[in-house]
């Protein structure tokens, strides 16, 4: 796990991780993990964008520090999940996804809405160790994805 940076004063916490899913999701299986989640999230104000691609997730989570903590337990325990690996954390002057309780792009669906500026990099799997090595790429993935939804 990267080392979280200070705290910053009023700051808003994030934590951006990738996971693989242990069985692909159908497009209901995701629809109806986004219901819940958006529930979930709604009341624990936290916000966030997911993506979803061939299997695999990057999402990125903000709110108070120990309501995305304890989020991240629950996702890291969750049994769908494996290999979790958090990229990055840390604070944010403000919510970068302050309109959705969570915002959601499926990179594999036959036709996604793709941003401008959406690159050959952009289009690696998403658990690609460059990801790991560049969070900074992560953080402009999910931005440019937050665009459009």
């Amino acid at each position: 796990m990267r080392p979280t940076r200070s705290n910053t004063e009023g700051g808003m916490f994030f934590l951006v991780y990738l996971s693989a899913a242990v069985t692909w999701f159908s497009s209901k299986e995701l629809r109806d993990m986004l219901v819940t989640c958006r529930v979930s999230n709604e009341r624990d104000d936290i916000t966030g964008m997911l993506l979803y691609k061939d299997g695999n997730f990057m999402q990125v989570l903000e709110g108070q520090e120990a309501a995305v903590r304890m989020l991240h337990q629950r996702i890291n325990a969750d049994l769908r999940h494996r290999g979790l690996v958090v990229i990055d954390s840390g604070y944010s002057s403000a919510r970068q996804f302050g309109a959705w309780s969570m915002a959601f792009t499926d990179l594999g669906a036959s036709s996604p809405t793709l941003p401008e500026g959406y690159s050959e990099f952009m289009d690696t799997p998403l658990t690609d160790p460059a990801f790991i090595e560049h969070p900074d790429q992560c953080r402009r993935l999910l931005h440019m994805f937050r665009q459009i939804d």
